[in-house]
């Protein structure tokens, strides 16, 4: 247990906080403490009833069951790694911008969810968050299963196709890609490499709250310059997802 324990207190901060809370709160579901309909997205209930968690609920809830256990458990590690890697990495030492990148994601996954009756927002934010890192590392080969190799800015679509494969459907992981792209074009792409306005910036409160460090762990990619453009990290390092794991791992 102390083993487990100096692993899940060597995560980072943002990440252990949102990995804690996917398991706590489908676990709250799975045990029935609370109706699990209540931590869905509804939006009638939303704005008639003013269900304000909901929003929140759904991007933490996924249901597990003998059918849905594996892609949740798939899922709940690609949030675990990728995060990590980001937090770690293109983030290491800016807590506020990371927390700002989640939050845009979530908010606009949360529009997109109400706007196509969505039910659950799980894998959509975790998705978005892993297309990010693959913008960051986009030259760096990842190994897949059967022994592929691709750039690792080909993983979110990938991905995709592997969990409408197991899964059945991929609006989740399209709105989670679209969503990330969304975030990386208006905050690097568009005013670095194309020299366009800034549409986004991280808010002054958030800096406040969470001050910018120095020092960390280094981990994989780094944010382009602004304004000056800067090629993300990755130089065609080979980089696996995990010895012994057959999805990922770095």
């Amino acid at each position: 247990m102390s083993d487990i324990g100096d692993w899940f207190r060597s995560i980072p901060f943002i990440t252990r906080t949102w990995f804690a809370a996917s398991i706590a709160v489908p676990l709250i579901g799975k045990l029935g403490l609370v109706d699990f309909r209540t931590l869905m997205l509804v939006p009638e209930l939303v704005f008639n009833r003013f269900h304000l968690w909901r929003p929140v609920t759904a991007t933490l809830f996924f249901p597990i069951t003998p059918n849905t256990g594996f892609l949740y458990m798939v899922n709940l590690y690609f949030l675990y790694h990728y995060s990590t890697r980001l937090e770690t990495g293109a983030f290491d030492g800016k807590p506020a911008d990371y927390i700002f990148m989640l939050l845009f994601n979530w908010i606009c996954i949360v529009i997109v969810g109400m706007l196509m009756n969505m039910r659950l927002l799980m894998i959509p934010l975790i998705m978005s968050v892993l297309y990010v890192w693959a913008q960051f590392n986009k030259d760096t080969i990842v190994s897949f299963w059967f022994g592929t190799r691709f750039k690792a800015h080909y993983l979110p679509w990938v991905i995709l196709a592997f969990n409408f494969i197991i899964g059945g459907s991929f609006v989740n992981e399209l709105t989670g890609n679209l969503v990330g792209h969304l975030y990386f074009f208006l905050m690097y792409k568009y005013p670095v490499d194309l020299g366009g306005r800034s549409f986004l910036s991280t808010p002054e409160f958030l800096y406040r709250f969470f001050p910018n460090r120095r020092g960390g762990v280094s981990g994989f990619g780094v944010p382009p310059s602004r304004p000056a453009a800067q090629q993300p990290a990755g130089g065609g390092r080979r980089y696996n997802w995990g010895e012994g794991n057959r999805l990922g791992g770095e």
